[in-house]
C-alpha cells in the first residue's frame, strides 16, 4: 500500500513529497519529485505545514463521558475524594464502556493524535474489564489509535489487597506498564507498594509508571524510591513518572541531584502542564536527555470537566506555564507532543523520516511556532499511511 502526500513543509522546511509505503515512511524528497508507485493514493498537501501525529504520553481513555451529556463537577476537590466520587458515580454513566471509548479515542485522532499510552481503571470493582474495553475500542477504529496500555490502581494498591494480583494478571495479558499511585499519600506505605510493582514488572519484562501527586520533600523522596528500585530491577528506559509536582518545588542544588539520578537510571517524566503548578525544570531535563511527555490526562470525567483530546493546545499550555517564548523552544514544546515521545509508545523513532511511522498531521500554519500558539484546526491526519480524518471529520 502506497500513499504520497505532496508539497507539504515538513516541521516548516521546504516543500516536501512524503511517500509512506506498507505504513512506513519511505521517502522524503523535494516536492514534485517523488517517484508514484502504481496504484498508490495521491493527496495534495497544498503547501500545508506538516507534522508528526501527536503522541498523548498520558491519558485516561476508559472514563471519559465524551459525548454523552453534561455531567457536573461534584464530589471533594483532592486526590481522595475524587477516587471515592469516581467510585461511587461511575457506574451511573457505563463507564468504561466500549462506546465511551471509542468516542473519546475518535476524538483524540480528530485532533491528530496516533498513538497514546492510556492509563486504564484496575480494581476490585471492573476487574480488568476496563482493559478488555479499550482494547476493543481501538480495533473499532482499525488501529488508527495506537494504543499502549498501563494497568493503572485508581483506588491504591496496598490498602485493597487483591490489586496486586490483578495488575499481575494484566501485564500477562498485554499490558505494557503496570501503575501506581502515590506510594505515600494513597497506600502510607510506598515501600512495599513500590516493591509489589517492581517485582510484578521485572518478572514479566513490563514498564512501571507511577502517578505522583504529592509535593514538596515527601514526593521527592518517593522519586528516589523509584530511582532505587528502577537501577536494582535493570529497567533503564521502563520507568515514567507521571505529573511529579514535586520536582518543580525543590531547592535548586536538590533539584540538580535528582535530575543527575533521573538521567542515570533513565527514567522518564510525563507532563499534563496544569495550572498552578510550579514549572518543572525543562531545560535541565532536555540537556540530560531525559524524556519528557506530555498528555491530555482525563477528558471530561468524573475527574474534571475540562479537556477536548486536543494536545497540541497541551503543549501550549505546557509552553505558557514555562514561559517559552523564542521560536526555538516553542518548537521544542511541540516536539514533545511528537517525535520526543516516541519512547512513551515503545517506538524508536516517530518524526518525518525514512523509516518512521507513516503519521503525519496538516495544518495551516506559516511555521511550527504559528501553529502552537494559535493551534488551527487539523487538515489531514494520515495514520500508517491511511487518511484517517480531514477536516474535523474522521473517517474511520
Amino acid at each position: 500500500m502506497h500513499l504520497v502526500v505532496s508539497n507539504v513543509r515538513p516541521w516548516g522546511t521546504e516543500p516536501s513529497d512524503v511517500v509512506v509505503t506498507d505504513g512506513v515512511v519511505s521517502a522524503v524528497v523535494p516536492a514534485g519529485t517523488a517517484a508514484v508507485p502504481e496504484g498508490a493514493e495521491v493527496v495534495d498537501g497544498r503547501g500545508l505545514l506538516a507534522l508528526p501525529g501527536f503522541v498523548n504520553a498520558h491519558a485516561h481513555v476508559d472514563k471519559s463521558w465524551w459525548g454523552q451529556p453534561w455531567v457536573s463537577y461534584g464530589g471533594e476537590a483532592t486526590t481522595q475524594g475524587r477516587i471515592a466520587h469516581e467510585r461511587a458515580e461511575r457506574d451511573r454513566y457505563g463507564i468504561p464502556s466500549v462506546a465511551s471509548t471509542t468516542a473519546v479515542l475518535r476524538e483524540l485522532l480528530r485532533h491528530g493524535t496516533t498513538a497514546t499510552r492510556t492509563h486504564v481503571d484496575v480494581d476490585l470493582g471492573v476487574g480488568l474489564r476496563g482493559i478488555e474495553h479499550v482494547r476493543a475500542a481501538a480495533e473499532d477504529l482499525g488501529g488508527a489509535v495506537e494504543v499502549d496500555v498501563v494497568a493503572f490502581p485508581q483506588d491504591g494498591v496496598v490498602r485493597r489487597p487483591g490489586v496486586l494480583r490483578l495488575l499481575d494478571e494484566a501485564a500477562a495479558a498485554g499490558a505494557t506498564h503496570v501503575g501506581g499511585l502515590d506510594p505515600a499519600g494513597i497506600d502510607r506505605d510506598p515501600v512495599t507498594q513500590l516493591d509489589g510493582l517492581f517485582e510484578i514488572a521485572e518478572r514479566r519484562g513490563v514498564g512501571v509508571d507511577v502517578h505522583l501527586h504529592d509535593r514538596g520533600d515527601l514526593g521527592a523522596f518517593q522519586v528516589e524510591l523509584i530511582v532505587e528500585r528502577t537501577r536494582r530491577a535493570g529497567l533503564h528506559g521502563k520507568v515514567t513518572v507521571s505529573h511529579g509536582f514535586a520536582l518543580g518545588e525543590l531547592p535548586a542544588g536538590r533539584q540538580e541531584d535528582l535530575l543527575d539520578e533521573l538521567r542515570d537510571a533513565g527514567i522518564g517524566w510525563a507532563t499534563v502542564a496544569p495550572v498552578g503548578t510550579a514549572p518543572l525544570p525543562w531545560r535541565g531535563m532536555r540537556e540530560r536527555g531525559i524524556p519528557v511527555g506530555l498528555g491530555t490526562d482525563g477528558i471530561r470525567d468524573l475527574w474534571s470537566p475540562f479537556g477536548d483530546g486536543d494536545l497540541l493546545r497541551i503543549a501550549l499550555g505546557f509552553a505558557r506555564l514555562h514561559g517559552l517564548r523564542t521560536d526555538d523552544d516553542l518548537t521544542g514544546a511541540v516536539r514533545l507532543a511528537t517525535s520526543s515521545a516516541a519512547a512513551f509508545v515503545g517506538r524508536d523513532v516517530h518524526d518525518l523520516v525514512v523509516g518512521a511511522p507513516g503519521d503525519l498531521v496538516l495544518l495551516d500554519a506559516e511555521n511550527v511556532p504559528d501553529a502552537l500558539v494559535r493551534v488551527p484546526p487539523r487538515a489531514l491526519v494520515v495514520s500508517r499511511g491511511r487518511v484517517v480524518a480531514r477536516d474535523g471529520v474522521v473517517l474511520v
